[in-house]
C-alpha cells in the first residue's frame, strides 16, 4: 500500500477526524532509542503497517526548534517501497500555551489552502504529516534577496487564508494570558528564582499599556497570521525553487504588522544577534514584494514608509510576547535551553528600540491619534 492510502487514512467532516494514538513519544530520547517507540507508534496508528517489524523502519532528525523537534521517517513497505512522513514531537509543557484542537483544525484549512504538509495523525504529544522534500532554512537565509521576495509573496497569499472561527485578532488577549503566568512563577531552584525577581513586572505592565494603546491607532489591517515565522519554520527545496511555510500551532487571526515584525525579529536566530536585523532597505524590499507580489516595483512610497511605520511598532511587541513566553518555558520545559536568559534578550532589544520606534509612529499620526 502506497501514500494514497495513508491520506485515505485522514476524514474530514466538520470536526477534523484524523486517526489517533494514545502512545506518548518521549522528546528527550536519542534518536536510536526512540525508534522501537516510533516503530510501536505507526503499528498503532497505520493498520497496513502492523505487520512490519523495526527493520523496516529508519528515523533521522530533520530540525529542532527551541521547543518542536522535526523527525523524517521512512517506511519501507512488504513490496520494498519507501514511505517518507514527518514526525512532529511538541515541546514538553507546551500545551499550556496552544489549543491543539485549534491547531488541528488550523492545519486542514491550510493544507486545502496549499500551504503546509497533509496531517495523517494525532498521538499524546505530536503529529504525523506528508513528507516535504525540501531543507529547512536557517537564519543566514532569511535576508537573501530572492528568498525575502518569495517568503513575502507567500505571506501575502497566507494572509488571505479564510479559516473558520472567531476573525479578532489575538495579539494583546495572548500577551495578557502570557503576562499572568509569567508574572506569578516561583522556581525551585535559587539560583533560578534570585534571577527571576529581578523582573520588575509593573514595568513590563505599563510596556505592554502604551504599546498597546500606541498600536491601536495604526488601524492595521487582521490578517491570519502565521505568528511564528522563524527560519526553521520555512522549507525550501532548491531544484524546485519551491518555498514551503510549515508548524502552525501559534497560527490566529492577528495584526498584520505583528507578522511580518515577529519575522524580521527572527533574522537574529536563537542567539538574538540583532545586528542581523534587517535594514530599511532590506525591508523595503520585503514590503514591494508583499504589498505587489505581481509588480514588486509599482508599490508607493506612500505605502512602503507606512507599512515601514506599523512593522516597526509591533516588531516591538513580538519582543513582550516571546519575552514573557520564555519565562513560562523556564519554568516548564525540560529541554537544554536558557529560557531566562532568552527573556533578557528579548526583553532588552525592546527596551533599546521602544523609543526610535514610538517616535517614529508619532511622526506619523495626527494629533488626534497620538497617546
Amino acid at each position: 500500500m502506497g501514500a494514497v492510502n495513508i491520506m485515505n487514512a485522514v476524514k474530514v467532516s466538520g470536526d477534523i477526524n484524523v486517526v489517533r494514538s494514545s502512545l506518548t513519544v518521549d522528546h528527550s530520547l536519542q534518536i536510536p532509542d526512540m525508534i522501537p517507540h516510533l516503530v510501536e507508534l505507526f503499528k498503532d496508528l497505520f493498520a497496513h503497517w502492523s505487520n512490519l517489524d523495526e527493520s523496516h523502519f529508519s528515523v533521522e532528525k530533520v530540525s529542532g526548534g527551541i521547543t518542536n523537534l522535526l523527525l523524517k521517517v521512512s517506511v519501507k513497505d512488504e513490496n520494498e517501497n519507501t514511505i517518507d512522513v514527518a514526525v512532529r514531537l511538541y515541546g514538553p509543557n507546551t500545551d499550556d500555551i496552544i489549543n491543539r484542537g485549534r491547531e488541528l483544525q488550523v492545519i486542514h484549512h491550510l493544507s486545502v489552502a496549499g500551504f503546509g504538509p497533509k496531517l495523517l495523525g494525532v498521538f499524546k504529544n505530536g503529529m504525523v504529516q506528508s513528507f516535504i522534500h525540501a531543507r529547512t532554512l536557517i537564519p543566514s537565509d532569511l535576508n537573501k534577496p530572492k528568498l525575502a521576495a518569495e517568503i513575502a509573496k507567500q505571506l501575502n497569499s497566507f494572509h488571505q487564508v479564510d479559516v473558520l472561527g472567531s476573525k479578532e485578532p489575538q495579539l494583546w488577549n495572548d500577551i495578557s494570558k502570557l503576562f499572568e503566568k509569567a508574572s506569578t512563577l516561583s522556581f525551585d531552584g535559587s539560583e533560578k528564582q534570585k534571577i527571576y525577581i529581578q523582573i520588575s513586572f509593573d514595568e513590563v505592565q505599563d510596556e505592554i499599556t502604551k504599546l498597546k494603546e500606541l498600536t491601536g491607532r495604526l488601524d492595521a489591517p487582521v490578517v491570519f497570521a502565521h505568528n511564528d515565522l522563524l527560519s526553521e519554520n520555512l522549507m525550501f527545496n532548491d531544484d524546485e525553487e519551491k518555498l514551503y511555510f510549515i508548524d502552525f500551532e501559534y497560527a490566529s487571526y492577528n495584526y498584520r504588522g505583528f507578522d511580518i515584525g515577529n519575522h524580521f525579529n527572527e533574522y537574529a536566530g536563537k542567539d538574538c544577534d540583532y545586528t542581523l536585523y534587517p535594514t530599511k532597505d532590506e525591508q523595503y524590499h520585503f514590503f514591494r514584494n508583499y504589498l505587489n507580489p505581481k509588480d514588486p516595483n509599482e508599490v508607493s512610497d506612500e505605502d512602503l514608509e507606512a507599512l515601514f511605520v506599523e512593522t516597526s511598532c509591533y516588531m516591538l511587541a513580538s519582543h513582550l510576547y516571546w519575552a514573557l513566553w520564555a519565562l513560562i518555558q523556564a519554568k516548564s520545559s525540560s529541554i537544554d535551553f536558557d529560557f531566562l536568559n532568552y527573556f533578557f534578550m528579548r526583553y532588552t532589544e525592546y527596551k533599546r528600540r521602544k523609543n526610535e520606534c514610538f517616535a517614529l509612529a508619532k511622526t506619523c499620526l495626527s494629533p488626534s491619534k497620538t497617546p
